[in-house]
């Protein structure tokens, strides 16, 4: 019966121990940006059964993944100095200088897209709409300078209600890296004052068609372009699971309607 007992108790403490554990691995997971030190946003692990998917733009898919990630413990910073607020947000900060005070979400969102293209020397391709309409066309090839003025050109200019209008509906379930979740203030009934952009730079999927996502996004004031923690995941992945059959999904902070799901 002395036996019994000892071994009842061992086991309790084990599990104890094990639960307390698993407590600290999360608390901390939640509190450490880039916990486990990746390089890149390529090197975060999909969920376990999934793939990642190239997408219709297979080259911009691998541009995404490539970005670099500042090493674990990072903070994302304001470009006017100092730690941002809401670090908890913050699953790992993409390695990219800030060009202006400008930069926020649409703005963050619109230079990872002119960054691939610029780095493919499709100079080109390069352009944005204002809220007005009016396309802006980059035409300063590989100057590096010239680039850099553009786009705080159009961060003066643009936003989210430009960007929302500009680009074009993706329904959910065919959504592909570089995708933007994207709505104007306007759009929204209310008193609400701002608009947000976010964009999925990363896609996975498993044997039966259900697909993964990561996010990654600028915000109000500017700041680094952080990927996005996902608070219902129990094991701190920044991955967030889509049910293709959402009219409203909830991505960390922020509602979207599956129709704001856009593309350039």
């Amino acid at each position: 019966m002395k036996k019994v007992v000892k071994w009842f108790f061992l086991c309790v403490a084990f599990l104890v121990v094990i639960a307390v554990g698993v407590g600290l691995w999360v608390l901390y997971g939640s509190k450490t940006s880039n916990p486990h030190n990746y390089a890149t946003v390529g090197d975060i692990p999909t969920p376990w059964g999934y793939e990642r998917i190239s997408g219709d733009d297979s080259a911009y898919s691998n541009y995404l993944r490539s970005l670099p990630l500042k090493k674990k413990g990072a903070k994302v910073q304001l470009f006017t100095g100092g730690d941002s607020r809401f670090q908890s947000l913050n699953y790992a900060v993409v390695d990219m200088p800030l060009l202006s005070n400008a930069e926020q979400c649409a703005d963050a969102c619109m230079r990872l897209r002119a960054e691939y293209l610029f780095s493919t020397g499709n100079y080109g391709k390069i352009k944005f709409k204002n809220v007005n309409g009016k396309t802006m066309n980059y035409s300063g090839g590989s100057s590096r300078n010239a680039f850099e003025r553009y786009m705080r050109n159009v961060y003066g200019v643009a936003s989210t209600f430009s960007l929302s209008r500009e680009m074009k509906q993706r329904p959910l379930k065919d959504m592909q890296p570089g995708d933007v979740f994207v709505y104007a203030a306007v759009d929204r009934p209310g008193n609400q004052k701002y608009g947000h952009a976010i964009m999925v730079v990363d896609v996975a999927v498993d044997k039966h068609g259900k697909k993964a996502f990561l996010l990654a996004e600028g915000n109000t004031p500017a700041r680094d372009i952080h990927v996005m923690r996902n608070f219902e995941n129990p094991f701190q992945s920044p991955w967030f699971m889509l049910d293709e059959d959402d009219d409203d999904l909830l991505l960390a902070l922020f509602h979207y309607k599956a129709s704001e799901l856009k593309h350039f």
